[in-house]
């Protein structure tokens, strides 16, 4: 990103230009917190050696090449059995687009997926990422050198739609005049149960560009859904603790401290068999949406264009189907797995559940919930064919 007029516009919100860079780097190996939170993940590496690795870095792409990448390909022998991108002849080279994906992880959905860019040559995505999670200064620090962008959500009702046309112009122009992909989220915070559903309100954002022309303003956008697909989740026992905790107290929010949780357990651990399927492009589907459709509702159909594209495109796992024939009582699936795999999954289920630690603990409903974040993309799959 070079600095011009436009992306002063956007400083509150931007990645770092790299000039800035350098100076920023320098600030991270002064912050002990930073520090000390790094070396756990470095380990074998000195820490003198990943600061002068990192004091090398001049750019954001420096910083990507150099920092993230081995990082996250050590990472991704540790803790995935595979990890791969499906269909990449849907994506030009040369050509940016808005990849909407569901959301499993709250680090590693957009950090896998940029390896897969790097890998394929092309270039890394910025990243939406939502104040919420800048927990540190230095976290903040650190994804603006990743290319990251912020969604500010910490704001008052008066202050939403200001700053929801503010974003919503820095991502049209990173996407049309700067010719640099992004990736969001469908929705605000992880589908804790995989029901995965697009939100509204998220392509109400990015059509305030242009509000009066909503369709047109989304299909400058070469929006292209991505489905993430995880053959296991590290987090969902801390998913169903929450869905428990939440029943039983309906005022409970979570911490920072269960946000670090969530991010720790969901990088350290095993994700088993992960894939990225490219949709295709709603630009098509968009142009069949009557012009006479009210906005609400040529919103809606838009969400349920991306939703179906997303649950066309899921990978599948023996768990999976082992999860939705225990969701439904049948056995519609049994031909994709063992009776080998039905047990391992109980096994799985019986072991996580074991992790979670709260006061009268539901066995049985937490099995359900964990049941449901397993089979609920079987579910959506199968709606899109009847």
């Amino acid at each position: 990103m070079m600095e011009t007029a436009t992306t002063r516009l956007y400083d509150d919100i931007r990645p770092l230009l790299d000039s800035e860079v350098p100076e920023t780097i320098a600030q991270l190996l002064s912050d002990e917190y930073f520090k000390r939170t790094v070396e756990s993940f470095i380990k074998p590496v000195a820490w003198e050696q990943f600061a002068a690795t990192l004091s090398s870095c001049k750019t954001k792409e420096d910083f990507q090449r150099s920092i993230i990448y081995p990082l996250m390909k050590h990472l991704i022998g540790k803790t995935t059995v595979e990890m791969k991108g499906t269909d990449w002849e849907k994506i030009e080279n040369g050509k940016s687009y808005l990849f909407i994906s569901n959301h499993r992880d709250i680090v590693l959905d957009a950090a896998f997926f940029n390896i897969l860019m790097f890998d394929k040559v092309r270039p890394t995505t910025e990243i939406a990422i939502g104040d919420n999670l800048l927990i540190y200064p230095w976290i903040e620090k650190l994804v603006r050198i990743n290319k990251s962008f912020i969604v500010k959500r910490g704001v008052s009702v008066r202050q939403m739609l200001e700053v929801s046309k503010h974003l919503s112009d820095y991502i049209h122009d990173t996407v049309t005049n700067r010719n640099q992909s992004v990736w969001i989220a469908q929705r605000e915070g992880r589908a804790k149960d995989s029901d995965d559903k697009t939100q509204v309100s998220l392509l109400k954002m990015l059509t305030l560009h242009n509000s009066n022309h909503p369709l047109e303003t989304l299909r400058e956008l070469n929006i292209i859904p991505l489905s993430i697909s995880y053959e296991i989740d590290p987090c969902d026992y801390l998913k169903a603790k929450e869905y428990q905790l939440k029943r039983d107290n309906p005022h409970y929010k979570k911490s920072n401290t269960d946000d670090i949780e969530n991010m720790t357990v969901g990088i350290t651990g095993n994700k088993g068999r992960v894939n990225f399927h490219f949709g295709n492009s709603i630009n098509t589907a968009i142009s069949y949406i009557s012009a006479d459709s009210g906005r609400k509702e040529k919103l809606e159909k838009v969400a349920s264009i991306i939703d179906q594209e997303i649950y066309r495109n899921y990978t599948f796992f023996p768990f999976n189907y082992v999860a939705y024939d225990m969701m439904t009582g049948t056995r519609k699936f049994a031909a994709e797995y063992t009776d080998e795999d039905r047990q391992q999954f109980e096994d799985y289920l019986s072991a996580q559940i074991e992790k979670i630690d709260i006061p009268a603990r539901d066995d049985d409903y937490l099995r359900e919930k964990m049941t449901e974040m397993y089979g609920n993309t079987v579910r959506n799959n199968l709606a899109t064919l009847s």
